[in-house]
């Protein structure tokens, strides 16, 4: 009998980091538990998205949680707040954007330690980024370290001497050498889903910070984005 894999839960939004991340993790040798969260956001045709990535990837399971952060509002992507658009890239981390939802990272990372405390695993990955991002406090560095110290502390499992590691293998990576690592491992872009306003059919618009980020990406990368430029042709 072969040895068997370690578990390792991922946090799968259906978008291209994350769908990158879960790509790295399966290439690590893991077997993926996949988690996605319904939590009233604008965008929720990415769940769509990250059932597609899951089933794709032959994940070991894919489980979808709902949460209704619209009832707390106070986000561009979850309550009644413009979407911002046309920013440039340099612009776009200048400040924290109106499409932070409030603790969202930690309230998702909360319920994927829970998850993995559950199923014996002890490796929790979530693509974060710190370079080409929107400015985000729990996309830095600082906040996996104190999160990682604080599932150690919280859990029976680290009392009982195990220990979560939270991975962030994008987290030092710009977006162009995301999608060059995700090619390297034959991550279809197309299944992917950025856009944080998209029409009802799914198309992006184009203009939000994360396609402006997704196009840029693309471009450094010197690969074609499927999803800007076959299905959304004429946009700028």
């Amino acid at each position: 009998m072969g040895q068997q894999k370690p578990k390792a839960v991922i946090l799968l939004s259906g978008g291209l980091d994350s769908t990158t991340t879960l790509a790295i993790a399966r290439q690590q040798g893991y077997e993926i538990y996949a988690i996605t969260f319904s939590y009233g956001q604008r965008h929720e045709i990415e769940v769509a998205s990250a059932e597609r990535v899951a089933m794709s990837f032959n994940v070991a399971r894919h489980i979808t949680i709902d949460i209704d952060l619209r009832r707390f509002g106070g986000s561009a992507l979850t309550d009644n707040i413009p979407v911002p658009k046309g920013r440039g890239s340099d612009e776009i981390s200048l400040d924290i954007p109106a499409t932070y939802v409030p603790a969202r990272n930690t309230i998702f990372l909360s319920l994927a330690l829970a998850w993995a405390e559950t199923l014996g695993a002890r490796d929790i990955f979530i693509g974060v980024n710190a370079l080409d991002y929107s400015g985000y406090p729990d996309c830095r560095p600082e906040y996996i370290a104190a999160f990682e110290k604080m599932a150690n502390l919280a859990t029976k499992a680290g009392v009982d001497g195990a220990h979560f590691t939270i991975h962030t293998p994008l987290i030092n990576m710009t977006k162009a050498d995301i999608i060059r690592r995700g090619r390297e491992l034959g991550v279809d872009f197309a299944m992917t889903s950025t856009c944080y306003d998209p029409s009802p059919d799914g198309r992006p618009c184009g203009q939000c910070d994360a396609c402006i980020l997704r196009r840029k990406g693309f471009e450094e990368s010197g690969f074609e984005d499927p999803l800007l430029y076959k299905k959304n042709r004429g946009h700028p």
